[in-house]
């Protein structure tokens, strides 16, 4: 892959932890009760990028975990603000397990494509006995 290509995948990946973080956002505004009609407007528009994103990202990147279907199952447990508020709060804490599972998931794939950024930018460095070498 391209160093080109490799620098709009990590950017697009680093977006996409971010609608991740906002969905965590959004679980814990539910858990408040304190959301509005715009809020939810907003999860909705979290949820649909973060659908849009992955696949755009599994079409540049193989990835066993978090699966497409982790991803889906969680997303579907959480089809409203008005839904996760009524949730109990065992619920609530199934529902977040499952997010960091995810989240950190995609945090190591992204450390992941990081390596292989750097092993393209300095392929001139040999290692010798675990010490770089130029």
């Amino acid at each position: 892959m391209a160093n080109k290509q490799l620098d709009q995948l990590i950017q697009q990946m680093e977006n996409y932890l971010e609608c991740w973080k906002q969905f965590n956002v959004f679980v814990n505004l539910a858990r408040s009760h304190k959301f509005s009609p715009e809020d939810e407007n907003q999860f909705l528009e979290v949820k649909t990028l973060i659908v849009q994103e992955l696949e755009l990202i599994l079409s540049s990147v193989e990835v066993e975990s978090p699966s497409k279907e982790e991803v889906h199952q969680l997303l579907g447990l959480a089809p409203s603000l008005r839904y996760l508020s009524e949730m109990n709060e065992n619920t609530l804490r199934h529902l977040e397990t499952q997010w960091h599972k995810i989240y950190i998931g995609w945090h190591s794939i992204l450390g992941q494509v990081k390596v292989r950024q750097r092993k393209e930018d300095s392929p001139s460095f040999l290692f010798f006995g675990g010490k770089k070498r130029a």
